[in-house]
């Protein structure tokens, strides 16, 4: 967006590349952009910078768990949770996520039980990627009454929240049960485009989640980079405009891409979306072993297999497939698809 470009060039300009201090300006603008989209009311006060979202989720695991505890997920899921996990030597805990036509949901039963047979941490991904569903304010308060019935604690990884094109609820917008239990991560560089600028932050919104975390290094604050955390400040501040056309522009590709694999690759079954620009594709009703090991290595097209996403083989002729571009590469990349699934030219 041009209001971060301005941000970047100007501060160059002034010769402002030195160390960080401190940044109130990104607490002050997502509190503005978290009542208005989202109409949550954050505790300013609460939230802290950290380098990325990945590094803010390590650092609170390393205060939360032990080597060897278990950390609930729910298969499929973004890969980099994984090696989360197993950066602080804990061990994922599947409550695999409920297909229900193409729509997948969070299996409460299955939260439940995990939580009752001692799972003391939950890594959430809300909205879940790679499925691009954004849970319901219902089902994110049964997890969060759940948390609380089972003293655990809910990390939810909300990155991908501003690209949504349906209501959006934070967990820690959910009142007190979740208040008392969760701590949201979450940063502008997803919706943005701006990952290599290295700056998020986590956010609780009870002293009781503050205390809990009070563990965790003062450091993190000063390794977040100093262009990344004005430019965070600028995005929920100032280029919201921009992000608004994106998610249009995205939903509008995602509507595309339902009508070209209809028409070229029409076993294929695409996960019903509500965010983001990664589809879920099921490639399994054609007789392929490794479908995006076939498609990119005959057809060319570089697609993330669904191994990735956990659940060992149980998604290994699922694909996820990044939108975010043009018609033009959308339509050649269905097309190369087709040509390895259906031998269409």
């Amino acid at each position: 967006a041009k209001e971060i470009r301005d941000v970047i060039i100007a501060m160059t300009n002034r010769s402002d590349l030195g160390y960080l201090g401190p940044i109130p300006e990104v607490a002050q603008e997502f509190s503005k952009y978290s009542k208005r989209y989202w109409d949550w009311d954050i505790a300013k006060p609460q939230l802290k910078l950290a380098t990325d979202v990945g590094v803010a989720a390590v650092e609170i695991l390393r205060v939360l768990t032990n080597p060897g505890d278990k950390v609930l997920v729910n298969f499929p899921v973004y890969s980099s949770i994984q090696a989360w996990i197993a950066e602080v030597g804990c061990v994922p805990h599947d409550a695999p996520l409920i297909r229900e036509g193409e729509i997948w949901k969070l299996d409460l039963a299955a939260i439940e039980a995990a939580f009752e047979s001692g799972v003391k941490v939950y890594m959430l991904c809300s909205p879940q990627n790679p499925v691009g569903r954004i849970h319901t304010r219902e089902e994110l308060a049964a997890v969060a009454k759940l948390a609380r019935k089972y003293d655990a604690v809910v990390i939810s990884d909300e990155i991908h929240a501003p690209l949504s094109w349906e209501k959006f609820t934070p967990y820690l917008a959910l009142g007190e049960d979740a208040e008392l239990t969760g701590v949201v991560i979450n940063s502008s560089s997803k919706a943005w485009n701006t990952a290599g600028l290295k700056a998020a932050f986590l956010i609780t919104q009870s002293e009781v989640m503050a205390q809990k975390l009070k563990g965790m290094p003062e450091a993190m604050h000063w390794r977040t980079s100093l262009l990344g955390g004005f430019a965070m400040a600028a995005s929920f501040g100032a280029a919201t405009d921009w992000l608004d056309k994106t998610v249009a522009e995205i939903k509008s590709n995602y509507e595309f891409l339902k009508t070209e694999l209809s028409a070229q690759l029409p076993k294929a079954r695409v996960a019903h979306m509500n965010c983001t620009y990664l589809a879920w594709i099921d490639l399994s009703e054609y007789d392929i072993e490794d479908p995006a090991k076939e498609i990119l290595h005959t057809g060319r097209v570089s697609l993330v297999p669904g191994v990735d996403h956990g659940g060992g083989e149980l998604y290994r002729k699922f694909v996820r497939l990044n939108f975010a571009t043009s018609r033009d590469r959308i339509s050649e990349a269905v097309r190369r698809m087709a040509l390895v699934l259906e031998g269409k030219n």
